[in-house]
């Protein structure tokens, strides 16, 4: 599950984009990783296993993207992603090399299916361009059945470590380059490569949401580094929310929801008393004057910190135990009503 969202929230437009390697130093294999995500039957030949996932059904769209300079024509290797990715593996030697990368990114629920495989496609190809290597990438809806979140659209670009050409793959790219031999050739630490790909896809998902006449926007920096003071934010637990979904009362998400409540007001006082004038916040303090007493809210110790937390986490752990017979109750439902249909 990529985010999940308070029950009864209104649906926003989320950030998230995750890298991933696939490595021989971690067992990993890109056969498998390719057969997994695109709901294929592959053999890596390397390995002489055989990975069949013919029989998942969220796959909503599948292609294997090539740098623009090739061309239009798919050269032959990359017809076949069993090909591509048993090629991938054949080219290395090494005991720990890098054999792909996965760029996994949240898609808007604001827009419509073919909107988001159009974005998941132009981020593709962008990075495909860049870079010079090939992207295997699929487009997942969410999963259906009991515990999945609606609102899951995510998609998969596994990316080759090598450059892609017309006879195959070739020198690994320059993401693959330590930072000594980045800065021979003048250029910055691949640090860097990251940060311009999380920038990028906040830029080209926006353009999207703002094609789609869609207000909500994302950013790649957090509410901090943006300059914003936002009020306090509903989280429901995804156990407490898919009971709600199901039709089930969870006490755990009627407790947050007063405790949010209180917290929203005190935030919007304590904002209104800011424009006023009457509020000066003071590095541990909060300060009252004109006309009331000065008075001030001392700073917890770390040990009172940590002892708040244990017992906040605690009164969740009994709530949920007590929610847990109508959460069963409410799961058992639907499988049976997955069942019937």
């Amino acid at each position: 599950m990529l985010t999940c969202y308070g029950a009864g929230a209104d649906f926003v437009a989320v950030y998230f984009l995750h890298l991933k390697t696939f490595g021989r130093a971690g067992g990993s294999s890109a056969v498998s990783a390719a057969a997994y995500r695109s709901g294929e039957r592959i053999r890596d030949e390397r390995s002489g296993k055989t990975y069949d996932h013919s029989d998942r059904r969220d796959v909503l769209h599948k292609e294997i993207v090539l740098p623009s300079r090739l061309g239009d024509e798919v050269p032959p290797w990359a017809r076949d992603r069993c090909a591509l990715w048993n090629a991938a593996e054949h080219a290395e030697s090494r005991a720990n090399a890098r054999v792909a990368r996965e760029y996994l990114v949240a898609l808007p629920v604001e827009l419509s299916q073919p909107q988001r495989t159009k974005l998941a496609m132009a981020f593709s190809t962008e990075l495909s361009d860049r870079y010079g290597f090939a992207v295997d990438l699929t487009v997942h809806e969410p999963r259906d059945f009991p515990g999945s979140d609606p609102r899951n659209f995510h998609a998969h670009l596994l990316a080759t470590t090598r450059e892609a050409r017309l006879e195959g793959l070739g020198e690994k790219t320059m993401l693959e380059w330590n930072d000594a031999n980045r800065r021979k050739v003048g250029l910055a630490p691949v640090i860097n490569e990251l940060l311009h790909v999380r920038a990028r896809w906040a830029a080209v998902t926006n353009e999207a949401l703002e094609a789609a006449r869609v207000s909500a926007r994302i950013h790649h920096r957090g509410l901090k580094a943006q300059g914003v003071d936002r009020g306090p934010q509903l989280w429901i637990p995804h156990t407490a929310y898919e009971m709600e979904r199901h039709g089930y009362k969870s006490a755990v998400a009627d407790r947050l929801r007063d405790e949010h409540h209180s917290k929203v007001q005190i935030w919007a006082e304590q904002q209104n008393m800011l424009t006023e004038g009457t509020l000066v916040p003071t590095p541990g303090t909060a300060s009252l004057t004109e006309g009331a007493s000065a008075q001030e809210t001392p700073r917890q110790s770390l040990e009172e910190i940590r002892r708040e937390a244990r017992e906040n986490w605690l009164r969740l752990r009994q709530s949920e135990e007590r929610d847990r017979p109508l959460r069963d109750a409410a799961l058992a439902t639907s499988h049976d009503d997955d069942l019937a249909r």
